[in-house]
């Protein structure tokens, strides 16, 4: 058994006989599983995070899995930090999280000296959540990897029933049988962990003794506590609880977030949890009254006593709901299911009403039956109101209640009163000639006033409403009760507790016999949202015409930045021995200017540059980003280093002088003198090499894309052209598709490539080949396309 533990005494001369050799190799095995699991564990962390970071190459770099693989390797090797480490903080950098948030907040804290550490101890925790749903496992990472370096000694998972229980799911640094006393608190036992459920936010007790409640470790761990309530979505779940020996930790706002985003690595295993079958559903009794109740046609609840506070001795909590439940208030079932009975209906509480019924059955054991019972509850601050059939009985430690709501009227009255609730519509009717007005429960809480207050007259509206719509309720009761036509109109409401309300009121006149108006009634409606939604869509399209007019500005300067840095080729360029064609296809949308560029220029050493890249990303950024490139490399070039050299000196300049910019790049230098070209890539797709009919994509030399680190080294390779080749360099807007890999795309190009016709005229050749590649491509990415291409002709030119 794993788990043993040989308690062997450090004086082997106490040993009254000596220590069998079995024993002592059980106990090196046992020690061995041990090792080799808490590895496991650690292995099974760390590969999910570096997976996690490999997926992150995979989107930026548009590469394989098994070059992301190397790359992340190549990367970590580059900045001289272990692989583990260089993953977690890549993955950091692109996440928007807590983790990387709270990351941020120990950059920016002086008092933080290492907010690598702290971001990597974090991934690695969530790490392990995601490799495993096991609670006490993730406990153990979070002790070890996130809260040892912060002096915690134990760590505890709490899960929360729905019975107001509590569930010792996952633990770390307690002994097992302080681990097994505390499995299970029942519900109403004050632990940390419960205050912190109460009151929905962590608390911080300085030491053990401070907080005065039980809980797990308290006889080996007397220091500070801090418990942390775990929850996803809004709903609590559980509770982290975290043990110092000595003091906790000083609470700052980085140090508080960081215990926040752990509560909520345990929430991702608790919600996965599910109530153990030794508590509340076990029971034998209460399988044989569910089965009973569940057979019943009609609403039916069961109730299980509660602890409940002085004022009220007998509590209940609704255990369960018949498949035939409907709540009169029109809730779903689930939000009744597990409250206490006087949370899902707290008007029950009234003299006479529901829970006093409840108690007596319980207390007396006595049925107790009736044909007319009022229901009350209150949704979302309107009181909802049903008559019905009741019927209550005591089974055993259960409550069973069931109601049948009676049809007709008071069916239509609940859909009246929900809809008004929905609405936000008040009712009235005012006697012109006794004066009395009758209002209902929601228009009192439209015009926040008690429901004992006196309701406010049609005369006395103005009074009530802002100065400058006065003048709208004069027109409204002018109509209303001197013509004595339906009427309505909107007006800002000045209610007593200084909330200013838009109120929309519509009112008709009612005749008697003798066809004299005695009554007005009507309703007011608080178009308070409606009013704030149309002005925030107001001030939205207002901003949104500002925003395109600005967007369709940049379009236009990019578009005649990048016209005049790089117009349109007008025909091939000789330059020595080599003939040059150029294609640029802009994307297929306006709006999307890209940052694709290329370059051919005569050295003066007498080789011949030859470069094509690609800035990341569209607009005026990366037009200015390309230009700035292009113009560096055309300088750096001057200078005659190799092209390996000039992307590791264009890869320090796209990291330090240029801001958020990362380009991929290939630069080749040709010599015409030997016909051998020189070239070096930096994250870009190798050119395609044209010989006596058959297209092949070169060798691809190391080399990240410029920008990614401050520095980088690249390989240098090169080849012996010869005459009648075509070469073409091109970007990956020619071959990416969103439904095969770039290795199959690029397949696809060296078939097309091979299919191009060739012209009656050679000097034709090169310039239909490439027309050829651009009108066939099969890419759907939309992005812009950039080829050059390079023919050697037969003979040196003499130009």
């Amino acid at each position: 058994m794993v788990g043993a533990q040989l308690d062997l005494p450090a004086d082997r001369s106490a040993l009254s006989t000596p220590v069998p050799a079995a024993v002592t190799r059980l106990a090196a095995t046992v020690e061995n599983l041990r090792a080799e699991l808490a590895r496991s564990h650690a292995d099974a962390a760390g590969r999910s995070l570096i997976e996690m970071a490999a997926g992150v190459l995979i989107e930026r770099l548009h590469c394989a899995p098994a070059e992301a693989a190397t790359q992340l390797t190549v990367l970590a090797e580059q900045a001289n930090l272990p692989v583990l480490e260089f993953a977690a903080d890549l993955v950091n950098r692109v996440a928007a999280d807590r983790i990387s948030e709270i990351a941020h907040d120990f950059v920016a804290s002086s008092a933080a000296p290492q907010p690598g550490e702290v971001a990597l101890r974090l991934r690695t925790a969530q790490a392990h959540t995601l490799a495993s749903s096991d609670s006490q496992a993730v406990a153990r990472s979070i002790l070890e990897t996130a809260l040892r370096p912060l002096g915690a000694a134990a760590v505890a998972i709490w899960a929360a029933n729905a019975d107001q229980s509590l569930s010792l799911e996952g633990s770390a640094g307690f002994g097992e049988d302080e681990a097994r006393r505390w499995r299970h608190v029942p519900p109403g036992v004050a632990t940390p962990a419960r205050r912190a459920l109460d009151e929905r936010e962590a608390i911080s007790y300085p030491t053990l003794a401070q907080a005065a409640l039980p809980t797990i470790g308290q006889h080996e761990f007397g220091g500070g506590r801090i418990v942390v309530p775990a929850g996803t979505g809004g709903r609590l779940i559980g509770v982290l609880e975290i043990c110092w020996p000595g003091d906790a930790p000083t609470g700052s706002q980085p140090l508080q977030r960081q215990f926040e985003a752990l509560a909520e690595l345990c929430a991702t295993t608790l919600e996965t949890w599910t109530e153990p079958s030794g508590h509340l559903g076990a029971d034998r009794d209460f399988d044989e009254l569910q089965r009973l109740v569940d057979g019943i046609l009609d609403p039916c609840l069961v109730l299980q006593l509660a602890p409940g506070s002085p004022d009220f001795p007998l509590d209940f909590a609704v255990r369960h709901l018949n498949p035939a439940f409907v709540d009169f208030a029109g809730r779903p079932a689930g939000s009744v299911a597990g409250a206490r009975l006087l949370e899902a209906y707290p008007l029950a509480a009234e003299a006479g009403g529901l829970a006093e019924k409840v108690e007596h059955v319980f207390a007396t054991g006595e049925p107790f039956r009736t044909r007319d019972m009022r229901l009350a509850t209150t949704v979302d601050g309107v009181a909802l109101h049903a008559q019905a059939q009741l019927s209550i009985s005591r089974h055993g430690q259960h409550v069973v209640v069931i109601w049948r709501l009676d049809d007709g009227t008071p069916r239509v009255a609940r859909l009246l009163q929900h809809a008004q609730r929905l609405g936000r519509i008040g009712g009235f009717e005012e006697n012109l000639q006794s004066g009395q007005i009758a209002w209902n429960d929601t228009l009192y809480d439209l015009h926040g006033l008690p429901p004992t207050a006196q309701p406010i007259s049609l005369e006395q509206l103005a009074n009530y409403a802002h100065p400058d719509d006065r003048a709208a309720i004069g027109r409204f009761l002018r109509t209303l009760l001197h013509h004595h036509r339906p009427a309505a109109t909107a007006f800002r409401l000045h209610r007593p507790d200084g909330v200013a309300r838009h109120i929309r009121v519509v009112a008709e006149p009612v005749h008697d016999q003798h066809a004299v108006v005695t009554v007005i009634r009507g309703a007011y409606q608080d178009v308070s949202a409606q009013h704030w939604t149309e002005v925030a869509l107001a001030a939205t399209r207002d901003q949104l015409a500002h925003s395109e007019k600005q967007a369709a500005e940049r379009s236009r300067l990019a578009l005649q930045l990048q016209h005049a840095i790089m117009p349109p080729a007008r025909g091939p360029v000789s330059l020595r021995d080599l003939q040059v064609a150029v294609r640029y296809r802009p994307a297929e949308k306006d709006h999307l200017v890209g940052g694709d560029w290329y370059d051919t220029l005569t050295l003066p050493s007498g080789e011949i540059l030859l470069c094509v890249g690609d800035v990341a990303g569209h607009g005026i950024e990366a037009a200015t980003g390309m230009v700035a490139l292009r113009n560096a490399l055309r300088g750096l070039a001057a200078t005659g280093a190799g092209p390996a050299q000039l992307l590791a000196w264009l890869n320090s300049v796209t990291h330090h002088l240029i801001d958020n910019v990362t380009a991929t790049a290939v630069c080749a230098l040709y010599d015409p003198a030997t016909r051998r070209l020189r070239w070096a890539r930096a994250g870009h797709l190798p050119p395609v090499l044209l010989r006596a009919g058959r297209a092949r994509a070169l060798p691809q030399p190391s080399g990240i894309l410029l920008g990614a680190l401050d520095q980088a080294d690249y390989e240098e390779a090169h080849l012996d052209l010869e005459p009648g080749d075509t070469l073409v360099m091109f970007t990956d807007g020619l071959i990416e598709r969103r439904d095969q890999s770039v290795q199959a795309s690029l397949d696809s190009l060296l078939a097309l490539s091979e299919k191009a016709p060739n012209a009656a005229d050679p000097a034709d050749t090169l310039e239909n080949h490439l027309d050829h590649l651009l009108r066939y491509s099969s890419a759907d990415t939309d992005d812009d396309t950039c080829l050059v291409g390079i023919w050697v002709r037969e003979a040196p030119s003499t130009r």
